[in-house]
């Protein structure tokens, strides 16, 4: 089975709170880590900007659960690719707050200053999923 690496980008549906991404969050840490996947989430009230890496049975399982929760909108795929290596194997799911998006960060991968994963390529969104995981252990 060949490693790969899905990212996509979605829009929190009406009516969704906190605590429903915290569910989120949970859920997917403890699921991806039975399954060998490993990956990112960036959340920023409006969008998810999500990074999945594994087998690609277990990431198109994962992918088609998200596409069919209602908490999740408008979902476009990014980029799906084989890959040779992991970049998130620490994390089974890692959450990058919005907080650790910067002006300067976010421009650096997007067309603007504000951040829209809808207007990014999937390997900018990729790339900035990546710079901003690397931020978040620093801290």
């Amino acid at each position: 089975m060949f490693l790969v690496r899905l990212v996509y980008a979605s829009t929190i549906s009406k009516g969704n709170t906190e605590s429903d991404i915290s569910q989120i969050l949970d859920t997917a840490k403890q699921h991806n880590a039975s399954v060998d996947v490993t990956g990112a989430l960036l959340f920023n009230r409006n969008y998810f900007l999500q990074c999945l890496e594994g087998s690609r049975l277990r990431v198109n399982e994962i992918y088609h659960r998200i596409l069919n929760d209602r908490r999740h909108q408008n979902i476009l795929l990014l980029d799906y690719r084989e890959v040779s290596e992991r970049e998130f194997g620490d994390w089974s799911m890692g959450y990058i707050p919005e907080v650790a998006m910067t002006t300067p960060i976010n421009m650096k991968y997007s067309v603007s200053k504000q951040f829209d994963p809808y207007s990014m390529s999937g390997e900018s969104a990729y790339k900035l999923l990546l710079h901003l995981s690397q931020v978040v252990k620093t801290v």
